[in-house]
């Protein structure tokens, strides 16, 4: 009777760990991933992946789960992703708030962006549009500023929660003008554009894919976009520098994000998932007609890319006076 050596036994038993794990690795993704946005439903983050799932599943293989946890300007997705296994099947869609200005905003972060997550891919840059409903009483920037400063006190914006992008750039915008004007935060860019549309806010600083399909529909009146060219989708509205109102220029961004730790294969798998998905026509094409610039890095270029931005964007806050506790 075969007796093998206590040797051989923990030898086959270390080949076999490995085996399985090699095997379970290559066939990542074997179920759904899911991706995780901070905000309601219906907002920019929510129609930027919509535009990417179709082709990303393709690529990928698996279903792609478009899931919201929100909150706290994104917070508690990106709190829910950060505790979440890091095995690449449950991502972060993150902007640019969620992602460097919440750790200058805050006084208390609950999370460090490159400490607690992996960058997977930048998936896009857009600027913002500046824009009212239609019963203020102002065609443009430079006739709002005017009405602003004529109504101390009497006008409030709106934003899809403290400390994002939508609530620094018109503070930045205050601070450039001299104008005051009151926060109200929302939980997201979907129940902000309710209300301004009903009236009940008088401005907002929000992506121009949202911005422009409300403007397009004559719900919202566009006064200006925040980057340095006129945007495709807004053809006809200035740029913030070009009115001669103020020196501000702001551009936007989107990107995926896993928990730290995800294995590097998982990650580089997700991140030329991402690449091939952007590299479309299709998609570009659809993107760039919302007014979104395709702008695909990989998960090295990303990570040095956040880096980068942080203190950026550090300044801006402090610059602003936006810190929140």
């Amino acid at each position: 009777m075969y007796n093998p050596s206590p040797c051989r036994v923990i030898l086959t038993s270390l080949f076999l760990a490995l085996w399985f794990s090699v095997s379970a690795q290559a066939a990542y993704p074997d179920k759904p991933i899911k991706v995780i946005i901070g905000f309601p439903a219906g907002g920019p983050l929510d129609a930027h992946m919509r535009l990417l799932v179709e082709k990303l599943q393709s690529t990928l293989g698996q279903t792609v789960i478009v899931d919201y946890k929100a909150g706290a300007g994104g917070t508690v997705g990106a709190q829910f992703v950060a505790q979440s296994p890091a095995d690449g099947y449950t991502l972060l869609l993150a902007n640019t708030g969620t992602m460097v200005i919440n750790p200058a905003v805050y006084a208390k972060t609950s999370y460090e962006t490159l400490k607690e997550f992996q960058p997977i891919a930048r998936t896009a840059q857009q600027p913002l549009a500046l824009i009212v409903n239609k019963d203020v009483p102002a065609q443009t920037l430079k006739e709002f500023i005017a009405y602003a400063k004529a109504n101390p006190g009497k006008l409030n914006y709106g934003s899809a929660g403290n400390g994002g992008i939508s609530h620094l750039v018109p503070e930045m915008l205050k601070n450039e003008t001299g104008i005051f004007m009151v926060h109200i935060p929302f939980k997201g860019s979907a129940p902000a554009f309710t209300d301004l549309i009903a009236g009940h806010v008088q401005f907002m600083a929000e992506s121009v894919p949202q911005a422009a399909n409300y403007a397009k529909l004559g719900k919202v009146r566009a006064l200006a976009v925040t980057s340095a060219k006129r945007n495709p989708a807004l053809p006809n509205t200035p740029t913030v520098i070009e009115t001669g109102v103020a020196n501000l220029e702001v551009v936007g961004f989107y990107g995926i994000l896993s928990p730290k730790g995800t294995p590097p294969e998982v990650v580089n798998k997700l991140s030329q998932a991402f690449k091939e998905t952007l590299d479309s026509p299709e998609v570009q094409k659809r993107m760039l007609e919302q007014g979104a610039d395709p702008a695909y890095l990989n998960a090295d270029q990303f990570t040095k890319f956040l880096a980068g931005e942080m203190p950026r964007w550090a300044k801006a806050v402090k610059q602003a006076g936006a810190k929140l506790d």
